[in-house]
């Protein structure tokens, strides 16, 4: 917690860019929506006069123009591309700015300093640990929700690996996207679970980016990979086999991604929430019910593979449950990882959303 912390503060105080170039950015050819042109531009002279920066005046209404990155994991369907084409955004006021990727470390330094409104969806525990550091966000809406058919994340091994229980992990190599959020959790909550106690020092991560990771696998540089995938992704592969997901160690709680904003647009534009969390609630319930349509929407603006674009869950009417975020409290805690209380209001708030009843 105290490395997370001190990067966390670090990284705050950073000059950002506002779109962060690098090879994985969605300016090397993902970030395909238009760009929005300015307030003088776009606005008539019959627009109010009293538009602010982040306004603008279109056929005779006015929109908030939202800034989110792109994900930069284009393995996972990006939900905030499904809500504008389907027009939930627009009904409620929002048009939305995809201004690039954002490396996931520097996702709440920049809506701390403004450079964009919220996140693509992270995982819940790094939301956790921002506000317990300082971060002025909340939590407003939420993203994912594992199942046992889609859990959040799965960890495979080669298929005549001799790994198949968690005191098998213990010393091995363990391949992962990052060393945050769920990515430097995953495997120790599944070591715990079965009985591991010193879960911190028993088997060594490794850090590797997605895309590649199952080839590490597949020539022996990690003895396990951890993949944002689901388990029929790998039911018909005969190179490699799943031997946990999140879903076998938190069930439904842990795969909670939810969506946060600066305190500061939260109070000075409930209306903005407001519609955010109307939007994303809408979308949540059409990608269930839509998730061939869900991954078309993203490989088709991303020019991705369309196999490669992994069906997602979304939680019903995007709606936060306490013990999404109550299960990593108590599992930093345990680890003193989290060293101070922090209350569930300061973490998250459904108020915003219609289809919450308290």
């Amino acid at each position: 917690m105290r490395r997370f912390i001190l990067a966390f503060i670090l990284l705050a105080l950073a000059a950002l860019p506002l779109a962060c170039g690098n090879n994985d950015s969605v300016s090397q050819g993902h970030n395909l929506a238009p760009n929005l042109t300015s307030k003088a531009e776009s606005a008539p002279s019959s627009a109010p006069a009293d538009l602010t920066e982040d306004e603008v005046w279109e056929n005779g209404r006015k929109y908030f123009v939202l800034k989110v990155p792109n994900s930069a994991d284009l393995s996972s369907p990006e939900i905030l591309m499904a809500a504008e084409e389907n027009g939930f955004f627009a009904e409620n006021g929002i048009k939305v700015n995809f201004i690039g990727a954002v490396p996931s470390s520097q996702t709440i330094p920049s809506v701390l300093k403004g450079l964009i409104h919220t996140n693509s969806g992270g995982h819940v525990n790094t939301t956790i640990a921002a506000i317990a550091a300082g971060a002025k966000i909340k939590a407003v809406a939420q993203k994912t929700e594992s199942t046992q058919r889609v859990p959040h994340m799965v960890a495979i091994v080669k298929k005549d690996s001799p790994i198949k229980t968690a005191q098998d992990l213990v010393g091995k190599k363990i391949g992962s996207p990052g060393s945050s959020g769920c990515n430097g959790y995953f495997h120790m909550a599944f070591m715990r679970k079965h009985g591991i106690a010193d879960v911190k020092n028993v088997a060594s991560l490794v850090v590797i980016k997605e895309p590649v990771i199952e080839q590490a696998l597949r020539q022996g540089d990690v003895d396990v990979a951890l993949m944002h995938k689901i388990p029929e992704y790998f039911a018909n592969n005969d190179e490699f086999r799943v031997i946990f997901s999140d879903y076998d160690i938190w069930e439904n709680r842990g795969g909670g991604t939810p969506f946060f904003f600066h305190l500061d647009i939260i109070k000075n534009r409930p209306d903005v929430i407001r519609g955010f969390a109307t939007a994303m609630a809408k979308t949540a319930n059409w990608a269930n019910e839509h998730p061939l349509e869900n991954r078309q929407i993203t490989a088709r603006r991303t020019k991705s593979d369309i196999n490669k674009v992994t069906e997602r869950y979304y939680a019903p009417n995007a709606i936060i449950k306490a013990e999404s975020v109550t299960v990593w409290i108590d599992f930093l805690k345990e680890y003193n990882e989290l060293t101070v209380d922090v209350p569930l209001d300061k973490i998250y708030t459904n108020e915003f959303n219609p289809y919450y009843k308290s």
